[in-house]
C-alpha cells in the first residue's frame, strides 16, 4: 500500500507543471473573462465593477455590430482554413513523400522560420509590401503587370493573405506528420493493385492523413478566430473582426465587463462553430462507411 501511494504521489508530482500551466494561464485567466462578463462599467473613469451582477453586458454583446462582425470574422477563418488546407496538402506531402530523408529536417525548420519573429513585425512587413508606394507596387508597375499603385492594403484581401501567411505553418506541421507516418508500403501496394496515383491519394493517402488535417484545421482556425492583430494592422475599416472589438472595449473603452462578454461569446460560437463541422464531418464518414459497406456485400449476395 504505501509502496503504491509512493507511485502515486511520484505520478502527481511529474505532472504537477502540466496541471500548474493549465490552471494558472487557462483556466484562472478564462474564469476572470467569465466573472468579469457579469460585471458592468460604474463610471467613466472606472473599468469594470461586479457589485451587481446580470446578463446585461451579453444582451449588449448581441447588437447588430458584434453579429455582422462574427460574421465577416467566419468568413475570414473559414476561408483562410481552406486556403492554408489547399496549400498545405500538396507542401506537406511533397515534403513527407517526395524529399528525400535526409532533407526533411531542414525544410520542416525553413517552414518554422516565421515563428522566429514577432507575429507583429511579420504583420507588419506585409503591411510595408502591400503599400502603394511598396517595392511591390513599384516592381509591378515598372513591370507593366498593373497601370498604377496597388490599392490592396486596408482591404479584406489584405487580412486574407496576412492570415494565410501567418497560419499556414501551423497547417503545414501536422499535415507533413501525418502523411510521413501514412506508410509508404500501402502506397506501394495500392500501386501494385492497379490504383493510379489518384486513387492511392484519394483512398489511401488522404484517409490516413484524416488525423494531421483535423488537427491542421483546428490550429488555423481556432486561433485566427481571435486574431485582432492582422486585421488590426493589414485590414482598417473594411477588415474588421471580432477580436478587434473584445481589444478595443478593453483598451480604448474601458469597458472589461462588455470586452468579457464579448469574449465569451465569442469562444461559445467557436466550440458551435467546431462542434457543427466536427458533427457534418463524422455524419459524411458515417453515410461514406455505409455505402462502402453495402457495395462490398451486394456481389457476396
Amino acid at each position: 500500500m504505501s509502496k503504491f501511494s509512493r507511485k502515486d504521489v511520484g505520478a502527481a508530482a511529474l505532472s504537477f507543471p502540466s496541471w500548474a500551466y493549465l490552471v494558472f494561464f487557462f483556466i484562472i485567466p478564462v474564469g476572470l473573462v467569465l466573472w468579469y462578463s457579469f460585471g458592468y462599467k460604474p463610471d467613466l473613469f472606472t473599468a469594470h465593477s461586479n457589485s451587481i451582477l446580470s446578463f446585461d453586458r451579453y444582451i449588449e454583446a448581441l447588437d447588430p455590430t458584434f453579429l455582422s462582425t462574427f460574421i465577416n470574422t467566419l468568413q475570414i477563418a473559414g476561408l483562410g482554413t481552406l486556403i492554408c488546407l489547399l496549400i498545405g496538402i500538396p507542401f506537406a506531402y511533397w515534403m513527407a513523400v517526395k524529399v528525400p530523408v535526409k532533407w526533411r529536417g531542414l525544410l520542416v525548420a525553413l517552414v518554422l522560420v516565421p515563428f522566429w519573429t514577432n507575429f507583429l513585425v511579420r504583420t507588419l512587413g506585409w503591411q510595408i509590401m502591400l503599400a502603394p508606394e511598396g517595392f511591390v507596387s513599384d516592381a509591378l508597375q515598372n513591370l507593366g503587370v498593373i497601370g498604377g499603385p496597388i490599392e490592396i492594403l486596408y482591404t479584406r484581401a489584405a487580412v486574407q493573405l496576412g492570415v494565410v501567411y501567418n497560419y499556414l505553418p501551423l497547417m503545414i506541421l501536422p499535415l507533413f506528420v501525418s502523411l510521413d507516418r501514412a506508410g509508404a508500403s500501402l502506397r506501394e501496394a495500392s500501386r501494385d493493385l492497379g490504383g493510379n496515383r489518384w486513387r492511392t491519394m484519394f483512398h489511401i493517402t488522404l484517409p490516413l492523413a484524416a488525423p494531421g488535417i483535423i488537427s491542421g484545421c483546428l490550429l488555423v482556425f481556432i486561433p485566427l478566430m481571435g486574431d485582432y492583430i492582422t486585421a488590426s494592422v493589414l485590414g482598417g475599416a473594411q477588415g474588421n473582426m471580432v477580436g478587434q472589438l473584445v481589444a478595443n472595449q478593453f483598451n480604448s473603452a474601458q469597458n472589461w465587463a462588455l470586452g468579457s462578454a464579448m469574449a465569451v461569446m465569442l469562444m461559445v460560437f467557436i466550440l458551435l462553430t467546431v462542434a457543427i463541422v466536427g458533427a457534418i464531418y463524422l455524419i459524411i464518414r458515417a453515410i461514406l462507411r455505409f455505402n462502402r459497406r453495402v457495395l462490398i456485400e451486394e456481389p457476396a449476395s
